[in-house]
This record gives structure tokens, sequence and C-alpha cells, in this order.
């Protein structure tokens, strides 16, 4: 079984815009292993390239980046989701009402509550951000962060590994995923700093961009019951990193924990 637990997708309205300034954003930054888009944004492409690549189920990650987007976003994202497509919600920080959005993602049943700093503008370890941590722990919606580089922003790091430490100390009751095994190009200091903490770690982006004896080490050293399958789709296909993740040499119950179990934990309370 497969779950991926990071998606992207867009309402069919915008979708087509939306990748497209991605795609050139990507292509002009100078990003490491740039690769075009295998869907134009649409949820019925995305559940078409689960099909394709055995998911059986995604997590879809929308983001608002700007204020008086949140509410739109959220709406929709209660409306697309199946037992195809599990959504999390998003709230802007710079939203006066960010509290109140999070109390209606909470009785919208959305699962948990997806930051971008790059595209929202912060830096993840800023004071301002830890209300809304707290927030989120206390309703006991999940958070995942954009973790190390992106595209968007290639001059600075808004969430770096070291960040990551700081948020789950001073909020130990959050439940932090950090995207891209905890910091995109950031693997030294992954590695060193963030492994082994109680947070979980994505695995979207990171084959052809982490070497697989480091990816190993990191996994092995953060335990696999805190990793989670996940593809950063339609940016990369699920099937890279199934495959990458099956080279490693995992156990068949480490391998279980990471495809799957781990998700349905965080989603649904099992094992």
């Amino acid at each position: 079984m497969f779950i991926d637990f990071h998606t992207h997708a867009f309402d069919d309205s915008i979708a087509e815009r939306a990748v497209a300034k991605l795609e050139d954003t990507i292509i002009k930054s100078g990003f490491p292993n740039p690769l075009p888009s295998i869907t134009r944004g649409t949820v019925k492409e995305l559940l078409e390239i689960f099909d394709k690549s055995g998911v059986d189920a995604g997590v879809l990650l929308p983001i608002a980046t700007k204020p008086n987007q949140q509410e739109s976003i959220n709406n929709w994202a209660a409306k697309i989701q199946s037992d195809k497509l599990y959504c999390f919600g998003t709230v802007h920080p710079e939203a006066e009402d960010w509290e109140a959005e999070l109390e209606r993602i909470k009785s919208l049943g959305l699962h948990g509550v997806k930051l971008h700093p790059d595209y929202q503008n912060f830096s993840a370890g800023e004071e301002r951000l830890f209300p809304l941590y707290e927030k989120c722990a206390g309703l006991g919606l999940p958070v995942i962060l954009h973790a190390g580089l992106d595209a968007v922003s290639m001059d600075i790091i808004h969430c770096t590994p070291e960040m990551g430490v700081e948020i789950i100390e001073r909020v130990p009751s959050l439940t932090l995923i950090m995207a891209h095994l905890g910091g995109s190009e950031c693997w030294d200091s992954v590695e060193e700093h963030l492994a082994g903490k109680n947070v979980y770690l994505d695995t979207a982006l990171i084959s052809g961009s982490l070497p697989q004896e480091q990816a190993y080490r990191i996994i092995k050293k953060h335990g696999a019951e805190k990793i989670l399958f996940a593809s950063d789709c339609p940016w990369h296909n699920p099937r890279f990193e199934i495959e990458f993740i099956e080279s490693l040499p995992l156990t068949e119950t480490e391998k279980e924990l990471i495809f799957y179990k781990n998700a349905q934990r965080l989603l649904f309370n099992m094992y």
C-alpha cells in the first residue's frame, strides 16, 4: 500500500495558470534538478497519476499565498476530499482571522495545516509564528512546513532544520512534519541536527537530489516510524520516490511504516 503524503493540485479554473507560473519560476531559478510538471495541476490528473503509479491515496497540501485566499481555498479542499484524497487546510500568518480559520479547518474535517514560508513571506522560527503553532497543537492539527531550499527564494532558506528543532522543543505537543526530508539541499544539517528529533520527515522530491547512502543514514538515525512517503507530485512522479525508498537497505517492516502505516496513524489514528 502507498499513501503519498505530499501532493498539489488546484481548482480547475486556475490550475493551468498556476502550474505554468510555477514552472517558469523553477526554470529561471537555477534550482537543482528541475523537472517539468507531470500534470497541469488538476485533481483529475493527480488521481490519474496515483492510478498509474500504484498509489492508493494521497494528501493534498494547498497554500494560501495571500491572506484573503485562505477561506476559499479551505472550502475547496473540503469539497474535493474523497477516499483517495485527504486534504490539509491552509492559513496565512498575516491574515487577521488565522485563529478562527484554524478552528474552521478543524470543523471542516481537514487533516492538518500546510505552511510555506517562502510563498507566505515568513521565517519558520519567527516569534510571531509560535502562537499559530500552539493553536494547531491545541486543536490536534498537524503542521507540515516546506523546509530547505525553494525555487522562489534561492538566496535564503526560510525554514532550516535547526528551526524545526526549535519549534518542536518550544511546542512539544505539536505534530510537526518537515517536508523534503527535513530540508531540501540541507542534508548535512538534517543529519546532524534534526534526525532523531520528535518530528516527521516526508520524502518529497528527494530522489535525484539526495545520495542513497545519506538518505539511509538519515532514515536510520531518525527512525522509520517518523518518515512519510511523499512525492511533491506534480513536480515528481510518485514512482521516483517509491523506487528510491525501495532501493535502500531497509527492512520490509520499515518500508511498510514509511509507505503507508505512518500516514494511517496520522490521518486515522491507526496502529
